[in-house]
């Protein structure tokens, strides 16, 4: 008697849409999670997105506090050491040219040459630092962007919140970026795909390219092929090389990468996406032999990558099975 008084667990399922994105979290717990769940999409918002006026990160890039809380000194950790070690193809001070492009939160301008030279004089890794809780920049003008890493973060605080739980089987789809574990609702092994890049500035294709069926995954995808548009004939692409100060122009179409967690996955993809593929197999090389110096226990980095030529489209590929 006192065993049919305890909860069962079942599979609940939620869908939405958040940080200009959808989401698609199903899970097994007793009890519905879904409070907590979006406790953690506040918590997000109101730290990291440019979006929100309010945010501490659009108040740091306004100048109006240095001070940082847990989330936002853990994403700048990550985005620090993947800056240093792709020299700089990931930066966190990108912003100020996101923006000028149209891809940030203000409209995009005609773009001159005198434009970007003169934006690139305060972004940059280098300029900034975190000491005692406090963001100091050498630029007041120098502005942060964290949405090339805060999708992957908030797969994994969800995640984390359902483990707490006592949730064993997970999925967790925030914009295609991904954490997985454990089994679905048949018993079966979860099923997570690689989108085609398909040209689609609509984000209503979602042809597959490939299907992974796994019980431990933490993944992320970046792209050329949905944020885009088109100026005097030339395709200008949300990726902007923050080396250069402009849109990369390269053949790599899309980098999936799967990681020990999804915020590093998301950030290691967007690094990708600014290399294109031959520097960027270099960069998971030397990210890999650091994993494995530091712990020999580690799971490698693994990649997707989808490349685009006159002949179409082929995939280079390490460390994924496929059934």
């Amino acid at each position: 008697m006192l065993v049919s008084c305890q909860p069962k667990a079942h599979y609940f399922s939620h869908q939405g849409n958040v940080f200009g994105t959808y989401y698609n979290i199903r899970y097994e717990a007793e009890q519905d999670q879904l409070s907590a769940i979006e406790d953690v999409f506040l918590r997000l918002d109101t730290s990291l997105s440019m979006f929100n006026d309010s945010s501490l990160i659009s108040r740091i890039n306004r100048g109006e506090t240095t001070t940082v809380n847990d989330l936002f000194e853990h994403v700048y950790e990550t985005a620090l050491w993947l800056s240093e070690i792709s020299n700089g193809a990931f930066d966190i001070t990108v912003a100020p040219l996101v923006n000028a492009w149209g891809f940030g939160f203000k409209n995009q301008k005609n773009v001159t040459p005198e434009q970007i030279d003169s934006l690139r004089s305060f972004v940059g890794y280098q300029s900034i630092s975190l000491q005692n809780h406090q963001l100091i920049k050498q630029h007041a003008q120098t502005m942060l962007d964290a949405s090339a890493i805060a999708k992957g973060y908030a797969c994994d605080l969800v995640a984390e919140v359902l483990r707490n739980a006592g949730a064993e089987n997970l999925l967790v789809d925030i914009g295609g970026e991904v954490v997985a574990q454990g089994v679905n609702e048949k018993g079966n092994p979860w099923r997570v795909g690689i989108t085609k890049p398909i040209d689609d500035t609509t984000c209503t294709q979602q042809e597959l390219q490939e299907i992974i069926q796994t019980t431990h995954i933490a993944m992320a995808t970046s792209g050329n092929y949905r944020r885009f548009y088109y100026e005097g004939g030339e395709r200008r692409s949300h990726t902007i090389d923050p080396r250069t100060g402009y849109p990369v122009q390269h053949n790599l179409l899309s980098a999936t990468i799967i990681a020990s967690d999804c915020m590093t996955a998301d950030a290691i993809a967007t690094a990708c996406m600014v290399l294109g593929a031959d520097s960027a197999l270099h960069l998971i090389d030397i990210i890999n032999s650091q994993l494995l110096a530091n712990n020999s226990n580690t799971t490698p980095v693994a990649y997707y990558f989808i490349v685009g030529d006159s002949a179409g489209m082929r995939v280079i590929s390490q460390g994924l099975e496929f059934p």
